[in-house]
C-alpha cells in the first residue's frame, strides 16, 4: 500500500499516517500547513514523502499522486462558522478540493479511497440514537459540502467504478488538537482551561450531549476502511454520549482538581442532542473496542502536560 494523506500534517492526518507506518505502508503527505503542521510529524519525518502543495491545485494534485496505491482524504476547512462566514471560500476547499482529489484518483485507477465525511450532515437528528442510514439534513454550508461530497463518491462508484468510502466523524478530539484554533472542539478548550487552573465555559444549562471519539480509534477506523472493501457512508462514534457537565467531572478525574463550571448563553444553532449507533463500523470496519473517555482524557493531559514542560 502507498498512501497519499491529504491533510496528512493535521491533527487527525498526523495520526493517521502513525497507524499507516505500524501496518507497513508506505505515505505520502500532501498539506498545505494553514492548519496542520510539520511538528505534528516530526517523529516521522524521515520514513513519509512530504509534498507542500493545496489540494485545489490540480498540477499539485497530480503530481502527489503518482505512483500512489490508495488515497485518505482529510484535507479540509473544518469549521462549521467559517462556512457560514466564508462560503464560497469554505466550498473551493470542502467541494473543489474534494472533487479534484477525487478525479485524480480516478484517472490514476487507485484502488481504494477514503475520505473524512462528516456528523455535520445530519442537522437536528429527527430521532436518536442516529445510525448508518439517518435522514440528513446539513444546517451549514460545511455539512452541505460533505454532503454533496458522499454523493459525488457514490456517483463516482457508479459511473467509473471507483472504490471509495465516506467516514463521518462525530466529535473527535486527542493529543495535537489546537486549543487555540477557533474550531477545535469543546474537548481541547477543556483541557487547555483544565491545565491553566480555569473555570470551564459551558454553553447553557450544560445538559447537551455529544458522543466523543479518541483520535487513535479514528486513526485505526482510517486504515480499516482503506483496507475494506466497503461503500457509501459509516458512523465513527464510540455508542456513548455525555453531558457537557459529566465531561467536566471527567476531567476532575483525570486531572484531581476540582474544576468550576461558568454557565454562559446558549449558543444559536447549537443541537442540543447527539448519539450514535455505529452499526457499520463494528462490523464493517471490525472495530468494535474504543478507547474510554476516561482513558483518552488521560492520554490528552498526559501529552499536555509533557508538551507543557517542555519535553
Amino acid at each position: 500500500m502507498f498512501v497519499l494523506v491529504t491533510g496528512g500534517a493535521g491533527f487527525i492526518g498526523s495520526h493517521s499516517v502513525d497507524a499507516l507506518l505500524a501496518q507497513g505502508a508506505r505515505v505520502r503527505v500532501l498539506d498545505n500547513l494553514t492548519t496542520g503542521s510539520l511538528a505534528n510529524l516530526g517523529h516521522v519525518r524521515d520514513r513519509i514523502e512530504f509534498v507542500e502543495g493545496d489540494i485545489r491545485d490540480p498540477d499539485c494534485v497530480e503530481a502527489a499522486i503518482k505512483g500512489i496505491t490508495h488515497v485518505l482524504h482529510l484535507a479540509a476547512l473544518v469549521s462549521v462558522p467559517a462556512s457560514i462566514e466564508a462560503p464560497v471560500h469554505s466550498h473551493s476547499i470542502n467541494s473543489l478540493g474534494f472533487i479534484q482529489v477525487l478525479d485524480a484518483a480516478r484517472r490514476a485507477g487507485v484502488a481504494r479511497m477514503v475520505y473524512a465525511s462528516s456528523a455535520a450532515v445530519y442537522g437536528v437528528p429527527a430521532q436518536l440514537p442516529l445510525d448508518d442510514a439517518s435522514p440528513v439534513a446539513p444546517m451549514s454550508p460545511y455539512g452541505l459540502e460533505k454532503l454533496v461530497n458522499d454523493q459525488y463518491a457514490a456517483l463516482y462508484g457508479e459511473l467509473y467504478g471507483l472504490s471509495a468510502l465516506g467516514l463521518r466523524f462525530f466529535n473527535v478530539y486527542g493529543p495535537r488538537q489546537d486549543p487555540g484554533s477557533s474550531y477545535s472542539g469543546v474537548i481541547s478548550k477543556f483541557a487547555d482551561w483544565a491545565m491553566r487552573g480555569e473555570d470551564f465555559a459551558v454553553y447553557g444549562d450544560g445538559l447537551q450531549t455529544r458522543d466523543f471519539i479518541c483520535v487513535t480509534d479514528i486513526a485505526r477506523c482510517n486504515v480499516a476502511a482503506l483496507l475494506g472493501a466497503a461503500r457509501g457512508v459509516v458512523n465513527l462514534a464510540t455508542g456513548t454520549s455525555v453531558t457537557m457537565l459529566e465531561l467536566a467531572q471527567a476531567f476532575e478525574a483525570v486531572t484531581g482538581r476540582k474544576i468550576g463550571v461558568r454557565h454562559l448563553p446558549p449558543r444559536t444553532g447549537d443541537i442540543v442532542h447527539s448519539a450514535v449507533t455505529p452499526k457499520r463500523m463494528r462490523e464493517e470496519l471490525g472495530v468494535r473496542e474504543t478507547v474510554s473517555l476516561q482513558d483518552g482524557l488521560g492520554q490528552l493531559v498526559m501529552h499536555l502536560r509533557q508538551h507543557s514542560s517542555g519535553h
